[in-house]
């Protein structure tokens, strides 16, 4: 089938929410390559918005895929599983949490984080206990619950009257947060590091301060950790570089290299309240997908692919930093790009040569490759992005000072926030 006719048939036959996809049809996927129908090569940066952290057809991947889907993939929630117990273990003894529910996106992780923390307010507490504290420029999903979380506008309209009980602070603002606070408080919901409306890094006491916050006022700290979790940010999961943990994190994207799940951690006396039939999902945690999630993640930790994923994110953000020096039109903003215009001509402009690579709000270009990512494939891309630069970007520079993300700043290096491969992503 030739892409023009594919690109027909989907115009005509897709619902329109996606808008102006890439005129490409992908086919094909290898390591940090994929093609398209034309046999077109492009390298891939985006890495489906932050999810083949292991790349395309990782060997352990497919094998797990395989193995899986000849195995068993099917049987429901009634009966147990044994790759759906060893991953929920597996997750436990990584991370600070003692139990584990299993959903199918990132969306339904959120979903349930959002219903647990109202449920156990409510039995603890009162029954006026529920509203939810998040931020602005969040992005959490696109449910009706999640959409009311998330804090911007343009994902909410048309969709009235929203969820009621969640308000609304600036990000990276203990005393809003704490202001906010009042006897109708469950929980605050924030991302360790925010990236839908750009790459907004909080500053280091930000995390502790809202544990604080919580502790002294007896709420719940949820954290979405979709993007940021699975080595993203050069530690397994991002809140251990503030060397503070929630009561309730968040997971997708990453978790199973492409095949869907979501995944919602939480302390034991916190899961206690999910007594039988309050919560469920039919499809949610099945054999199949644990068996891929759990070689997914066996192969993150053995692999040491956070602390990869530390090494090359320096690489880049050193590179990019090269490129401010000699072109003055960009700003480095961990692992992307603030433009002083739109990013769009710049992306699409990359995509001509070659490289494929995302944004983060109107002006920032954002790299999100698979933590697999080598030191030649970024000197690649790091060369189209210069070309591109002048090809689609703006020559007026916004200036290092506008958004500061060096290590005097934001400490995004080794030693603070690590940015990884495919640094800290939230994009819709």
């Amino acid at each position: 089938m030739d892409t023009k006719t594919l690109l027909e048939w989907s115009a005509r036959y897709h619902t329109p929410n996606y808008g102006a996809r890439a005129p490409v049809c992908l086919v094909r996927g290898d390591g940090m390559r994929v093609w398209d129908t034309d046999g077109r090569e492009y390298l891939d940066f985006g890495s489906g918005i932050a999810v083949t952290a292991l790349g395309h057809s990782h060997p352990r991947v497919t094998g797990a895929i395989r193995e899986a889907a000849a195995t068993l993939l099917h049987v429901s929630n009634l009966y147990h599983s044994a790759p759906q117990i060893h991953l929920a273990k597996l997750l436990c003894d990584h991370s600070f949490a003692d139990r584990v529910f299993f959903a199918n996106s990132g969306a339904e992780a959120n979903e349930a984080a959002i219903k647990l923390a109202r449920k156990y307010s409510r039995e603890r507490f009162a029954s006026d206990r529920y509203e939810i504290i998040a931020t602005r420029n969040s992005f959490h999903g696109r449910t009706l619950a999640t959409v009311t979380a998330t804090g911007q506008e343009k994902y909410q309209h048309g969709f009235e009257p929203l969820v009621p009980g969640f308000k609304h602070v600036p990000y990276n603002d203990l005393r809003a947060v704490e202001r906010a606070i009042d006897a109708h408080t469950a929980a605050v919901l924030v991302e360790p590091v925010q990236g839908e409306g750009g790459v907004n890094v909080p500053d280091d006491g930000y995390l502790p301060g809202l544990r604080k916050l919580c502790d002294a006022a007896g709420i719940l700290l949820i954290l979405d950790e979709i993007q940021t979790g699975m080595g993203r940010t050069g530690r397994l999961w991002a809140y251990e570089h503030a060397g503070t943990a929630p009561d309730i994190m968040t997971l997708a994207k990453a978790l199973a290299n492409g095949v869907p799940i979501g995944a919602m951690l939480c302390r034991e006396e916190v899961a206690s309240v999910l007594t039988a039939g309050t919560h469920g999902s039919t499809f949610g945690g099945t054999p199949f997908v644990t068996s891929v999630a759990l070689t997914v993640l066996q192969t993150v930790i053995e692999e040491k692919l956070p602390e990869r994923a530390a090494r090359m994110g320096q690489y880049l953000v050193d590179g990019l930093a090269r490129i401010q020096n000699r072109t003055g039109v960009v700003t480095v903003m961990l692992i992307g790009a603030e433009l002083s215009g739109p990013a769009a001509p710049v992306i699409d402009a990359c995509r001509d040569a070659g490289l494929l690579v995302l944004s983060a709000g109107e002006r920032v270009l954002r790299l999100a490759p698979p933590l697999i990512v080598e030191p030649r494939d970024c000197d690649r891309a790091l060369g189209i992005i210069e070309k591109s630069l002048g090809a689609g970007a703006s020559a007026h520079p916004t200036g290092a000072s506008a958004h500061p993300t060096g290590a005097s700043a934001h400490p995004t290096g080794a030693s603070a926030h690590p940015t990884g491969a495919s640094a800290h992503p939230r994009l819709a």
